[in-house]
């Protein structure tokens, strides 16, 4: 029990360096770590197993700020517990270009900061995938190894973003009892009050999908304290409504949305200093309250030694999986694996969709990596996402390796992320390619977290044929190909995909995504090959010395344009195929390879069922496209290809009119 003195001024700590470094930068969010000090102070100095001296300790409890534009709160929690890379000038130079205190929490930039959060809801659907992770780990390794909570902080925001619901419902249904969210009810968003756009009992709402629900006062420690007692001991996940007061302190601002977003200003920070009794003057922190802060970081170093004998104490055998999976390694042999896999396939050269390519691949993979936790947004049989290994995971059993994830494609994405942050599980999900826009924000994050997620998007051009428009990407590989960091792979043959599917594990710290064909295509990659071609992005497929026509394709077009540069060579015309099964690794080899893969023909054409957009790093503006200049249409596949005019025909009249 801790004394309302002592709480009241480690609460004040949280909220003087966040008004203090947040009127330094002139610009920042007061009102949220004023407002949630309280909250944040109990779980951090009573409740949340962490040691600052071993962030990474994999038994750590984590906790998301999913209200991430109250990042200042989770900066003073850092600076205050005494991680070593979080000093009082970092906190100092908050949202200023280079620092670690960037304006919403930067996973890497600190340890401590568990996830990218700012967009608002993802750091909610972030941690459901952390609890899961936590109970299929504690299912795998015993509790004696996984055994911790996942702790998260939302806003207003949080909850109306749509992700929310599509994370909650998922959460209730899983019985994720080890999840516990702390809503900060302060009814104000930056419009002004929460009633001008919502109405919602959320209360009601979250008991609707499953959920224990506690309502308290947000600024009475005893009542903070009972609720994350309970939580701890629900058989559901827990969600603690904390009634506070936006801007706790600033007696001027308090209770408005002027503290929202806004520094508080001179005046109303001298104010507030006054009105809480506090005399230290800017970035200092009174040696006691600064002394009980520290003493809070230490209070798990105990937990965490014991955890340490407990892991030395585990069969070897186990320890060494436990190991090498947290350090997200894969297990030896995986090349050879997918080595075998694909001499298997040059001795057979079968005729598939890349969708069923990417199933006997995960076969390969999914025998050999007991990491990999499968799933699917409800396309399961559409995917070929669930292999002979993956038993589906239930609310009551967590022993198996797929997630009915069920139709949430944002939700999904971010809990793959929240999957991978946990670590010791490599996520990977199917949904269809059309879909990719509501996995967008996700995917976007993964990319700039760089961490190692996988998305299977099937059903990936006008192949997809009579589901329509609606169903067809046209101009989404385009636009997954502009995020930074994320490797987008288009496989032409199960070859590729094999080569894909290893580049994507083998990338720790970047997310993949593989757009797949639900045609069957033929190989084009006959021969054997021991070294991995996709892995420079670009490769020539059928070489021509002199060439005067090079053709640049990707996934179901490359077999066009293999047929097309036979067409040709028949008519005299030397041609040459380059295989472009990831742009993204292409722009990153050496100038000479680009160079020579690029070639020399005085006659550039590129086919893709999509849009035009990037190809022409390839062609040049001059260069023939072959592709969508339009939305597709409903109608069977090889229809929708002559009436687009993505054919062999048209790529031999684009090379002879070139000419």
């Amino acid at each position: 029990m801790t004394s309302a003195e002592k709480h009241n001024r480690m609460a004040n700590a949280i909220r003087f360096l966040s008004m203090d470094a947040i009127e330094k930068a002139n610009s920042g969010h007061p009102g949220l770590p004023m407002g949630a000090a309280d909250v944040a102070t109990v779980l951090f100095s009573r409740y949340l197993k962490f040691d600052p001296k071993n962030p990474l300790w994999p038994d750590r409890d984590r906790f998301v700020l999913s209200a991430g534009h109250g990042s200042m709160l989770l900066y003073s929690l850092l600076y205050l517990t005494g991680y070593e890379d979080m000093t009082i000038e970092d906190i100092k130079q908050f949202r200023q270009l280079g620092s670690k205190t960037a304006g919403h929490p930067e996973y890497g930039h600190a340890s401590g900061i568990e996830t990218t959060t700012g967009p608002l809801g993802q750091g909610i659907a972030n941690a459901v995938g952390m609890a899961i992770a936590e109970r299929k780990l504690a299912q795998e390794f015993g509790s004696e190894l996984q055994n911790h909570f996942t702790y998260a902080l939302v806003g207003d925001g949080c909850l109306m973003e749509g992700i929310s619901q599509e994370a909650i419902a998922l959460a209730g249904h899983l019985k994720l009892n080890k999840l516990v969210v702390f809503w900060d009810d302060n009814k104000i968003t930056i419009d002004g009050a929460v009633s001008l756009s919502d109405s919602t009992n959320q209360i009601a709402r979250f008991k609707s999908v499953n959920w224990n629900t506690i309502e308290i006062d947000g600024h009475d420690q005893d009542a903070i304290a009972a609720a994350i007692e309970q939580a701890q001991k629900s058989d559901r996940p827990t969600f603690i409504a904390c009634k506070t007061i936006i801007g706790f302190g600033a007696p001027n601002k308090q209770g408005t949305h002027k503290v929202h977003g806004s520094p508080l200003g001179a005046e109303e920070i001298a104010a507030t200093r006054k009105a809480l009794n506090w005399e230290a003057e800017a970035f200092s922190v009174p040696a006691d309250v600064l002394d009980n802060w520290r003493l809070a970081g230490l209070r798990s170093t105990k937990a965490r030694k014991e955890w340490e004998e407990r892991l030395a104490a585990a069969e070897t055998e186990k320890r060494a999986e436990f190991v090498r999976r947290f350090a997200g390694d894969l297990p030896g042999g995986f090349d050879s694996a997918i080595d075998a896999f694909k001499q298997k396939v040059a001795a057979n050269n079968p005729t598939v969709a890349t969708r069923k390519a990417s199933e006997d691949v995960l076969e390969v993979i999914n025998g050999l990596l007991p990491e990999t936790l499968g799933g699917s947004a409800d396309l399961t049989p559409s995917n070929n996402t669930k292999t002979s290994q993956m038993k589906a995971i239930t609310p009551d059993d967590f022993s198996g390796r797929y997630m009915h994830y069920g139709i949430r494609e944002h939700a999904t994405a971010a809990a793959m992320n929240g999957i991978a942050l946990h670590g010791g599980l490599i996520p990977y999900s199917g949904g269809f390619l059309i879909f990719s826009d509501y996995c967008r924000p996700s995917v976007r994050l993964a990319a700039l977290m760089g961490i190692r997620v996988v998305h299977v998007w099937t059903h990936d051009s006008i192949g997809v044929g009579e589901d329509g428009p609606t169903h067809q990407p046209v101009e989404h590989v385009a636009s997954l190909r502009a995020i930074p960091g994320l490797l987008l792979f288009r496989p032409a043959d199960e070859t590729e995909t094999a080569e894909c599917w290893q580049i994507a594990l083998q990338n720790k710290n970047r997310p993949s995504g593989l757009a797949l064909t639900r045609q069957n295509l033929m190989p084009v990659r006959k021969e054997y090959e021991e070294k991995n071609l996709c892995a420079s992005g670009a490769y020539e497929l059928v070489s021509s010395s002199d060439a005067k026509v090079s053709l640049f394709a990707s996934g179901s077009e490359v077999e066009i344009a293999v047929k097309a540069a036979e067409a040709l060579e028949a008519k005299g015309v030397a041609t040459r195929v380059v295989s472009v099964p990831c742009v993204e690794l292409f722009f990153e080899q050496s100038e000479d390879y680009r160079k020579a893969i690029l070639g020399k023909s005085p006659v550039k054409i590129a086919i893709e069922a999509g849009v035009r957009e990037g190809w022409d790093a390839f062609i040049g503006n001059d260069g023939a496209f072959i592709g969508m200049k339009s939305f597709g249409a409903s109608g069977p596949a090889k229809d929708l290809y002559k009436h687009f005019g993505i054919t062999v025909e048209a790529v031999v009249a684009a090379a002879e009119a070139k000419l």
